[in-house]
């Protein structure tokens, strides 16, 4: 109530799991965002230099950010992981989105048990799923080629889609579905017109989910890719394996900014979804 006053138990436990928050935000947040500023050093090192501690400018630089986009050391695996990572996620979100859509009808058969075979790439160990890629597609031809990598991607990037989406169906209204066919339109034309456009955030959100496991995945890049194949991620592995030099860390930075965008354009379309959501509600009331 209003008036209750809040006893001395209950303020010392609220900062105590306060505490604890910020402590597990620190602890896991905290060895990554050290990346970002060590990836302004001007010398070759992995540490803080004297120079950087005392904030001399001589001692920050662009030059491993600069040395990103000098030759095809870099920007040869970026083109790949691009490459590699749009097609895939095109891929993964048709069929993603087409399962989630077949599940989410009533008169699907055994939908648990589809279900769960078509979220099994997310929970099997990622080093058995490229060794069994690694055979099958090697015995079709397409091992160390785009065309393998982006099948072997999309399978990994589907159940996210497929998640999403039938997150998103779990609340759709199928009255509105019902009313179009009264209306004259037929399925195709009310999936596009009326469907689609509810879904959508769902959809995106799935897309991008697939676009960062496509994008960072390294394990079957591993097994399937040669040189024409390497991806950022490979090449990292490379240059940790071979080169240590602080270009990884100016790569890493900008890996970091682009989760930090796709987790953002993530919350910005639940938030999206939810307002539709409330929207349509309020409508029908």
């Amino acid at each position: 109530m209003a008036g209750t006053a809040i006893s001395p138990g209950y303020r010392a436990a609220r900062w105590g799991y306060l505490a604890f928050c910020v402590a597990a935000f620190i602890f896991l947040i905290a060895p990554i965002l050290v990346l970002v500023p060590l990836s302004f050093n001007a010398e070759p090192y992995f540490t803080f230099t004297e120079g950087m501690l005392r904030f001399d400018p001589d001692a920050w630089s662009l030059r491993w950010y600069r040395s990103i986009f000098d030759g095809d050391e870099w920007t040869r695996p970026l083109l790949n992981s691009l490459v590699i990572g749009i097609s895939a996620t095109v891929v993964a979100t048709v069929l993603g989105a087409a399962a989630a859509l077949g599940l989410a009808h009533p008169a699907m058969p055994g939908r648990r048990i589809v279900s769960a075979l078509l979220i099994s790439p997310m929970i099997t160990p990622v080093i058995i799923a490229g060794v069994g890629m690694f055979f099958f597609y090697s015995s079709l031809g397409l091992a160390q080629t785009h065309l393998g990598i982006i099948l072997a991607h999309a399978v990994f990037g589907a159940p996210f889609v497929v998640i999403t989406v039938s997150a998103t169906l779990a609340g759709f209204d199928w009255t509105v579905m019902r009313a179009a066919a009264n209306l004259g339109a037929n399925p195709l034309v009310a999936f596009r017109r009326v469907q689609l456009p509810l879904i959508l955030p769902g959809v995106i959100s799935g897309s991008l989910f697939a676009f960062a496991a496509s994008f960072d995945e390294l394990v079957i890049v591993l097994f399937m890719g040669g040189l024409e194949q390497r991806t950022l991620p490979r090449q990292m592995w490379s240059g940790i394996r071979e080169e240590i030099s602080p270009t990884l860390l100016a790569v890493a930075t900008f890996l970091i900014l682009f989760a930090l965008l796709a987790l953002s354009t993530v919350e910005w379309l639940r938030r999206r979804g939810e307002a539709a959501g409330e929207g349509a509600g309020s409508g029908r009331t």
